[in-house]
């Protein structure tokens, strides 16, 4: 996926999708034109849009996720660690608790994480 990042339209746009997938071209115009109050130019743009970026495909009129919301998550995280951390997770890490010290339950759930990726 060569764009990771969504704009704020983008991302409404993309959650409506990923909520109610797979949804008819022509449902989603209805849905956008309710909650967004989009004309149906507007979503089929936006639609094309999020299609070439590889996040969504229109395949005879049904719209479906090619990723996954959570998918999608992932790979901007990923991005934002590589950008701002040269991709290190610990840099990353020791940046975030600078400001937030972590829970017993969060520090517990890295526990876990570090024991089933340990290789």
């Amino acid at each position: 996926m060569e764009d990771h990042k969504l704009g704020l339209m983008e991302t409404k746009f993309a959650d409506l999708i990923w909520q109610n997938a797979p949804i008819l071209s022509g449902d989603l115009v209805r849905l956008c034109e309710k909650q967004l109050e989009w004309k149906k130019s507007t979503t089929y743009t936006m639609l094309r849009r999020l299609c070439q970026r590889g996040i969504f495909q229109n395949v005879d009129g049904i719209v479906s996720a090619v990723l996954s919301k959570q998918e999608f998550e992932a790979l901007q995280s990923e991005k934002f660690v590589e950008e701002t951390f040269q991709g290190s997770l610990p840099k990353f890490l020791a940046a975030f608790t600078l400001r937030k010290k972590l829970s017993d339950k969060e520090i517990e759930e890295l526990q876990k994480l570090i024991e089933q990726n340990r290789g």
